[in-house]
């Protein structure tokens, strides 16, 4: 504990030493603007620095809600592209400004003791620094309807031979609310059911927050079809708890009815803690879905794994729909060693960072341990998908709207298993 309190004071000393070293190169590229929003700018830059300082850092250590330690991150990690790029510039100035001052002391020992900062050096760095936000700003559009599709190899010792080649389509966190471009998400959906699925998983957040948000893209997800089932679940957005303005608590049931009814009116098989079984020939393996259940602060817990398991004691191989990434780790692999596979969503990558085959990174790590992509440990295995929508700010830099595409594989051998 006492480790960790000195980590924490040794970062924060340090981000915010680092902020005032910056602080006179902004302050010099406009040192002739003598006025009073001038003579504020200051404590204001110190105000802010120690906010944003003090919010990340409880973003990472203390157990905030999600959606605030999500923006303290985010507006850290944004406003460090340009500190980062702005930064060198400043290094420069003082690096020119001490071979100045030595050549002048040399000539002139009662030379004054300072040099000043090139105005000019510090407005080409603070131009330099804007460019990633422009180019950031440009991002979250583009990135927005940006569909990639996602394959990944599915190993099961257990799956019986009529499931082996299988293919399953998987979609998340639409947030139907979001959207602005009816054209682009049906050119999603198209780019779904162009990989030929033959069963589809929906991992929850279908709305923002009240169904009738999806009602003007009803039509386009009615087409989300496939010849073994659409199976899906809720997230923690589809229960009406982030609306605030319920005349009733009749009236937020009805609300949660209704987007029961709008799964059922796409042809969506909704599961609701309980588990259907899928029938190929003589065989069959294992659907589950679980309500909403989120080990961080203030996502529901609505939850329960004893239903939905339940009947299914004897089958080979348990696929799990699960919103929440962090029920895995939580309940998931303590509790429930039969669940071959758990699918889930929620996290968007915060819709922000860097994502590659080789390589991927977002704030959202420091929230979630398990974020984006397959995540195995002993013979149970996590996906996550990072959406197809957006929450927030309207569009993704980096981490790109997903269609994930997962093929089932036989291996008898666990040692056959990708890693």
């Amino acid at each position: 504990m006492q480790s960790q309190l000195f980590t924490i004071i040794l970062l924060g000393a340090g981000l915010f030493l680092f902020d005032q070293y910056l602080y006179h190169g902004f302050i010099a590229a406009f040192k002739n603007k003598r006025t009073v929003g001038h003579k504020l700018f200051r404590p204001a830059y110190t105000l802010l620095s120690l906010v944003i300082i003090i919010g990340t850092i409880c973003g990472i250590y203390v157990n905030l809600p999600v959606g605030v330690r999500a923006g303290f991150l985010l507006l850290f990690f944004v406003l460090m592209i340009v500190k980062a790029t702005f930064f060198p510039f400043v290094v420069a100035d003082d690096i020119r400004r001490l071979i100045a001052k030595r050549k002048q002391q040399s000539k002139n020992r009662a030379a004054q003791n300072t040099m000043p900062r090139s105005e000019f050096l510090m407005k080409a760095g603070l131009v330099t620094g804007v460019v990633p936000l422009a180019g950031i700003g440009a991002g979250i559009f583009a990135g927005a309807y940006d569909y990639h599709v996602i394959k990944q190899d599915l190993y099961l010792p257990n799956l019986p031979k009529a499931f082996d080649g299988m293919i399953i389509g998987q979609i998340s966190d639409i947030h139907s609310g979001s959207f602005y471009n009816k054209k682009a998400v049906l050119g999603g959906v198209e780019m779904l059911l162009g990989q030929k699925p033959d069963v589809i998983f929906f991992t929850g957040d279908l709305v923002n927050a009240r169904t009738d948000e999806v009602y003007g893209y009803q039509d386009i997800f009615k087409k989300v079809q496939a010849p073994l089932g659409v199976f899906s679940i809720l997230g923690n957005h589809d229960y009406g708890d982030y609306y605030k303005n319920w005349p009733s608590l009749a009236a937020k049931k009805k609300n949660l009815d209704d987007l029961i009814v709008t799964h059922k009116n796409m042809g969506w098989d909704l599961l609701l803690n309980e588990n259907r079984r899928l029938k190929v020939g003589n065989e069959e393996i294992g659907i589950l879905g679980c309500q909403n259940w989120g080990e961080l602060t203030r996502f529901p817990k609505y939850g329960k794994m004893e239903p939905t398991v339940k009947g299914t004691e004897e089958l080979p191989v348990r696929l799990l729909l699960s919103h929440d990434p962090s029920h895995w780790r939580a309940q998931i692999l303590p509790h429930y060693p039969q669940i071959d596979v758990m699918f889930a969503g929620h996290t968007h990558g915060m819709q922000f960072g860097v994502r590659t085959e080789q390589f991927q990174w977002s704030p959202v790590e420091y929230v979630y341990k398990e974020w984006a992509g397959i995540y195995r440990e002993g013979q149970q295995q996590l996906y996550v998908n990072v959406g197809y929508g957006f929450l927030g700010f309207p569009g993704r830099v980096g981490i790109l709207p997903e269609i994930t595409i997962f093929t089932l594989r036989s291996a008898h051998d666990p040692s056959l298993q990708k890693v």
